[in-house]
């Protein structure tokens, strides 16, 4: 019985397990990248943005030692409120669906995971 890449049809593990997975790494990718907006001018003149999400987040627990779970207060709230909006966008959800869905059909196609298929062929000597 071979199955179709094309089918459509989500099992129970991949509505709630694999889609998921997409969605936690990519709303992590682009709450790391997110700029919330311009604050003013630094001590040069320059115009600064303040940065939130996992960038600052993990500057601070840097900074911040033992007592990270004290100080990083703000900025591990920014990231949850952050990552929680993506989460909960039903638009978000069928982007990663979708994307899922592509990989899956092209493994389907070639038997090879995405993993695989990404990583670049040795060059000989």
């Amino acid at each position: 019985m071979a199955l179709d890449p094309t089918e459509q049809h989500l099992r129970h593990v991949e509505k709630d397990v694999l889609i998921p997975k997409i969605m936690r790494e990519k709303a992590r990718e682009r709450c790391s990248e997110q700029v919330e907006g311009w604050i003013g001018l630094n001590s040069f003149q320059k115009p600064y943005y303040w940065y939130h999400g996992l960038k600052d987040f993990t500057k601070c627990c840097k900074d911040s030692g033992i007592l990270m779970v004290v100080k990083c207060r703000k900025e591990n709230s920014a990231l949850k409120e952050c990552l929680t909006a993506y989460y909960h966008d039903p638009t978000f959800y069928e982007e990663c669906k979708m994307e899922y869905l592509k990989e899956r059909e092209e493994f389907r196609k070639t038997g090879i995971p995405t993993k695989k298929r990404l990583q670049k062929l040795p060059t000989s000597m």
